[in-house]
């Protein structure tokens, strides 16, 4: 005679099937962190395992550990984008640091050689100037004059008014050539200038420079005074083409080409 089991909705799980569904539901708690180590009820310790039923039970997660999972990741995520963006930050800082400190460096050196090109140019210019040789001074003897008072019957340099004492320039910078006695001229000095001419100073009271001495424009290199062939104190001043006597040339046009006004 057969059995069969009464069917309908209120029919009990079988015991295998109760087993699986807690095997699964505990896994879950296991997952999410819900539950720690728990003792298992005596219930458990009877139901078959996994090996002796041979079913897999299924693991499954509910919402909300989901979503605390989630917001976990989330948030673990905005602190990595955040670390990264802050050290990409501070990178670009230290970049721009670098680029304008290299910039402020080259400016400064730029600065520098464009001080250094003025000083030079300045120098430059000062070295090539021309000053007259007694300062506040007129010419009291033209160039070429006539008298019986020069050995050639006329005047070879012009001669400037100046009391006996006063400061005689170089009228541009040059090497002195000549610094002593020069007969009818007294006390002299002859500088070769820089431009390849030379110019003398005569009857001097005092000389101030020696021979291979470097000048500049306005140096002080001698007193005035009254030595040699004159009749007063005066400065007689020369430019020539050569350092000797004969070789000059007209000193006021010399001095003027120079832009000294006489």
């Amino acid at each position: 005679m057969a059995f069969t089991r009464a069917t309908g909705k209120h029919r009990r799980p079988s015991r295998m099937q109760r087993s699986t569904a807690r095997a699964a539901g505990v896994a879950a708690l296991a997952t999410t962190g819900v539950i720690g180590t728990v003792a298992a009820p005596a219930a458990f310790a009877a139901e078959p395992s996994v090996e002796q039923t041979g079913l897999t039970p299924v693991v499954t997660m509910n919402d909300t550990a989901a979503q605390q999972i989630d917001a976990q990741a989330l948030a673990q995520q905005h602190a990595a984008d955040e670390a990264a963006a802050k050290q990409k930050a501070e990178e670009a800082a230290r970049k721009r640091a670098a680029e304008l400190a290299e910039r402020a460096k080259e400016a400064a050196e730029k600065a520098r050689e464009a001080k250094e090109r003025a000083a030079r140019e300045a120098e430059r210019k000062r070295l090539n100037s021309f000053v007259p040789p007694i300062s506040g001074s007129y010419v009291s003897t033209s160039y070429k004059a006539s008298s019986g008072l020069w050995s050639s019957g006329s005047h070879t340099g012009v001669d400037f008014h100046a009391a006996s004492g006063t400061s005689v320039h170089a009228v541009g910078a040059g090497t002195v050539v000549e610094a002593g006695w020069g007969g009818s001229y007294g006390n002299q000095v002859v500088i070769k200038m820089n431009d390849g001419t030379y110019t003398q100073y005569g009857h001097l009271s005092s000389i101030g420079v020696s021979v291979g001495q470097q000048v500049t424009p306005g140096q002080q290199i001698a007193l005035s005074g009254a030595t040699g062939n004159v009749t007063g104190p005066h400065l007689h001043f020369e430019a020539r083409t050569s350092p000797e006597y004969g070789s000059d040339i007209d000193p006021v046009a010399y001095l003027r080409s120079h832009g000294v006004s006489v």
